[in-house]
C-alpha cells in the first residue's frame, strides 16, 4: 500500500474525528437504533431508518480514516530542511507577476486542503507548478482564465 503524505495537523486532526466518531457519535446512534427499536413495528419506522443510515456512514468513515492513518506518512513541516527549495508541507509565499498581488499557502494532503485558509492540495495545478522550485523562482499555473505566472518571494518550513 502506498503511503499518502500528510502534515502533522493533518493527522492531528483526523485523529480527533475519529476519537468524536468512536466516542461520542457511534454510542449516539446505536442508542438511537434501541430507542427506535422500542417503538414497535420496525417496517415504517423513519427514525429507525434514518438510525441505521447514520450509523452505515459512521462506520464507513470510521474505516476510511483508519486506512489513512494506516497509510500516512506523517510530516512535520517544522522539521524540515529543504535548502530552501519548495517541497510537501512548506509555506510559500506567491507574488502574481500580472496584478502584483501577494499570496500564501501551504502545500498540504488531500484531506486537509482548504483554499479559504491558504492550504493547497499536493496534486493540485499551483502546488505541482511550485513543487521543486526555489525562493525568487517564477512558476506557471495553467488555470481557467489561462496561464498565471507566480514569482516565488519566500518558502517557510513552518
Amino acid at each position: 500500500m502506498a503511503t499518502i503524505p500528510i502534515t502533522k495537523r493533518g493527522a492531528e486532526s483526523l485523529k480527533a474525528e475519529l476519537h468524536q466518531l468512536k466516542t461520542v457519535d457511534r454510542p449516539w446512534v446505536i442508542n438511537s437504533i434501541s430507542e427506535a427499536r422500542a417503538q414497535g413495528d420496525l417496517s415504517e419506522n423513519a427514525e429507525y431508518d434514518a438510525a441505521k443510515d447514520r450509523q452505515g456512514f459512521i462506520e464507513g468513515r470510521i474505516q476510511e480514516i483508519e486506512g489513512k492513518l494506516s497509510a500516512a506518512q506523517i510530516i512535520d513541516p517544522s522539521e524540515l530542511d529543504a535548502g530552501g527549495k519548495v517541497v510537501f508541507g512548506s509555506t510559500i509565499e506567491l507574488e502574481d507577476e500580472e496584478t502584483g498581488d501577494k499570496v500564501t499557502y501551504q502545500i498540504v494532503g488531500e484531506d486537509e486542503a482548504d483554499i479559504k485558509q491558504g492550504r493547497v492540495n499536493i496534486s493540485s495545478p499551483i502546488a505541482r507548478a511550485l513543487i521543486g522550485k526555489d525562493e525568487g523562482d517564477t512558476a506557471e499555473v495553467q488555470a481557467p482564465g489561462g496561464i498565471k505566472r507566480y514569482e516565488i518571494i519566500a518558502v517557510m518550513y513552518i
